[in-house]
């Protein structure tokens, strides 16, 4: 399945790149993904699957496109 993961802010650097299509053998959920992508579990993350905010355990589909953040505040 392909799968495109895009990158905001600090993860860029810490990942090595914004966006990317990435080709993933059997099934993995959101959280399984962030994995493989290699981010900081110590820090907050947001992740959106095609635009609605997606759960750990949420299974991906061939065609997803897939955005992690770190969570920020303030203003």
């Amino acid at each position: 399945m392909k799968i495109t993961v895009k990158l905001i802010g600090p993860l860029i650097y810490e990942a090595g790149f914004s966006e990317k299509e990435l080709t993933l053998r059997g099934h993995l959920t959101v959280g399984e993904l962030a994995a493989q992508v290699k981010i900081d579990k110590k820090r907050a993350t947001i992740i959106t699957r095609n635009g609605r905010a997606a759960a750990p355990g949420e299974a991906l589909a061939d065609g997803d496109r897939v955005a992690i953040s770190y969570i920020y505040s303030g203003g």
